[in-house]
């Protein structure tokens, strides 16, 4: 089994239910969440919107490959009503879920590249993932 921790985004809709159905969901498909850092309030990163974001991050173990976890990930985004990933620049959305580790595994695809390159820079990812990280 591996562990992974994967930041939770949303900015759309019901907030809360968003993060729940994405929980939900991410433990049927994905594998076991172990723990749940608390949800952070943040605002917009990269592009202006009136719409204040709710984070986590959750460790999750699982036994999916990397590009399967990819694959489920984005496909429970899509369950939840997200319509495309943001090409030109980030937008609001329902629901984001990044790969933020794979174990202690790097990868650099086309697809996909762990760590998320830019989860250091983020406070509303490292403040939660510090929180539920040092557990381990």
């Amino acid at each position: 089994m591996h562990q992974v921790y994967l930041g939770l985004g949303t900015n759309l809709g019901n907030k809360e239910q968003n993060m729940n159905e994405a929980l939900a969901a991410i433990a049927e498909q994905v594998g076991v969440v172990k723990r749940c850092s608390s949800i952070f309030r943040s605002q917009p990163e990269g592009f202006v919107s009136d719409n204040e974001f709710l984070n986590a991050v959750v460790l999750v173990e699982t036994s999916l490959t990397p590009e399967s976890l990819l694959k489920t990930t984005q496909k429970i985004e899509k369950q939840l009503g997200r319509t495309s990933k943001s090409t030109d620049g980030y937008t609001d959305r329902v629901i984001d879920i990044d790969i933020l580790t794979y174990d202690d595994l790097e990868v650099n695809t086309p697809d996909l590249i762990i760590p998320h390159p830019l989860m250091k820079l983020r406070e509303f990812v490292m403040t939660p993932y510090l929180e539920i990280s040092k557990e381990v």
